[in-house]
């Protein structure tokens, strides 16, 4: 194992699932942006080869000349890798299709599943003053995603509330696991959050009542309604809060950011 420490300030979360089309880059960038909110600094790292992070958080194409591709794989300067967003205390890692190659390249570098950890936990890092680092992981269990746990210190999962939703939890359980027995011990679950919950849906109700009865304190109290104003803030690059800050969906991102620090304390 590497023997670099991280700083004490920041916490490392990584937002992940298997599973596509869950919500996983949505609670990304509106945790980060309720974080902020708090007063907290934030860095996303946009792990996923199809940047949704950093096209939600309004860093054109143009503009990822310096990608989390170099921060794994290259010797950069974290300054030309780091990017400011418009919402002051918040920044990105951008992430380019490059990353998409990463699985393959890493595969031959003894430290493979490392190369993010130490990436976050060099001396440069210390300059941003970051409360929490946010990943988000591609929907794969690949070694990127394996990079992002083995970096982090908990894992959020978002959990679409649909039929078959928690089938796909065990195979991620398992890699938690694994990944805590050979690589980072103290990894653990940060919670389960449903997402695109839908009240007057008899199957939202439902598989939020399965996730509490099989995963108990595990699951947290907040949900994420589908909400249309969650939808509509990705393609004017803002978080909903900023897009709408009276939206149901801005008020679940604060609660949930409210419950995330809770746990914290």
């Amino acid at each position: 194992m590497s023997d670099i420490i991280r700083p004490e300030f920041a916490k490392i979360i990584a937002i992940a699932n298997q599973k596509g089309g869950v919500g996983k880059t949505t609670t990304t960038i509106n945790l980060a942006a309720a974080l902020v909110e708090t007063g907290m600094r934030v860095l996303v790292v946009d792990l996923d080869p199809q940047g949704n992070a950093s096209t939600g958080l309004g860093v054109e194409a143009s503009a990822r000349e310096r990608t989390t591709y170099d921060l794994i794989m290259g010797d950069v300067d974290l300054d030309e890798i780091i990017q400011s967003t418009d919402i002051e205390g918040l920044y990105i890692s951008p992430a380019t299709i490059d990353l998409s190659s990463a699985d393959m390249e890493m595969v031959a570098n003894e430290k493979r599943s490392f190369l993010l950890h130490d990436a976050l936990r060099q001396h440069a890092m210390d300059s941003f003053a970051l409360d929490y680092i946010l990943i988000d992981c591609p929907p794969s269990l690949s070694l990127l995603t394996v990079n992002a746990m083995v970096a982090s210190d908990t894992v959020l999962v978002p959990l679409q509330s649909e039929f078959f939703a928690l089938e796909g939890l065990s195979q991620l359980m398992l890699t938690v696991r694994e990944v805590r027995q050979t690589a980072n011990p103290n990894l653990r679950i940060e919670g389960i959050v449903l997402t695109m919950y839908d009240q007057r849906n008899n199957l939202s109700r439902q598989v939020e009542q399965d996730a509490r009865d099989n995963l108990q304190d595990l699951v947290f109290k907040t949900v994420i309604p589908r909400n249309v104003r969650i939808s509509e803030s990705p393609s004017f690059a803002l978080p909903v809060l900023d897009y709408d800050t009276h939206s149901k969906g801005s008020q679940a991102y604060r609660a949930l950011a409210t419950e995330l620090l809770g746990k914290r304390r």
